[in-house]
């Protein structure tokens, strides 16, 4: 990616939609982002899915109100990261939005996220969640 080669800065709680959608959010960040764009391209070729892309860009503080909006007009939320699914951000974000979006929820709210077991580095591929974990996630979503 492009980086700024003046100094910069990223303000903190404030995530960056990347794409305006309106079927699903789908929030990540870090390398997940790039996965995302590729997963939102391909709901929209092979699903006629419109999906919301959201960078949260900082973990903590984290931008709430962003995602929410994003929710409550989607009715659907997909988060990804590369940590385990136990213990891991993804879990605050969609407690958080259960917490604040429930009766706008069209379909439980997906993680896909690492698996909760040591995994050696050589299996990194079937670890890190990929287009296709993805992709399904969003599938399952539309047909809840």
């Amino acid at each position: 990616e492009q980086v700024p080669v003046e100094h910069y800065t990223v303000p903190l709680s404030q995530a960056e939609i990347l794409q305006e959608g309106s079927d699903v959010t789908l929030v990540a960040w870090g390398t997940q982002i790039h996965v995302m764009r590729e997963v939102a391209q391909m709901a929209q070729e092979k699903l006629g899915v419109s999906c919301e892309l959201i960078d949260l860009q900082t973990i903590l503080p984290w931008d709430t109100e962003t995602i929410c909006k994003s929710v409550v007009k989607t009715g659907r939320l997909l988060i990804s990261h590369e940590a385990p699914i136990t213990g891991g951000f993804a879990a605050e974000i969609s407690s958080t939005v259960q917490e604040e979006c429930f009766l706008n929820l069209e379909a439980p709210i997906a993680r896909v996220c690492g698996y909760d077991t040591p995994f050696p580095h050589i299996f990194e591929p079937f670890y890190i969640p990929d287009k296709w974990k993805c992709f399904e996630a969003i599938k399952k979503m539309i047909n809840f």
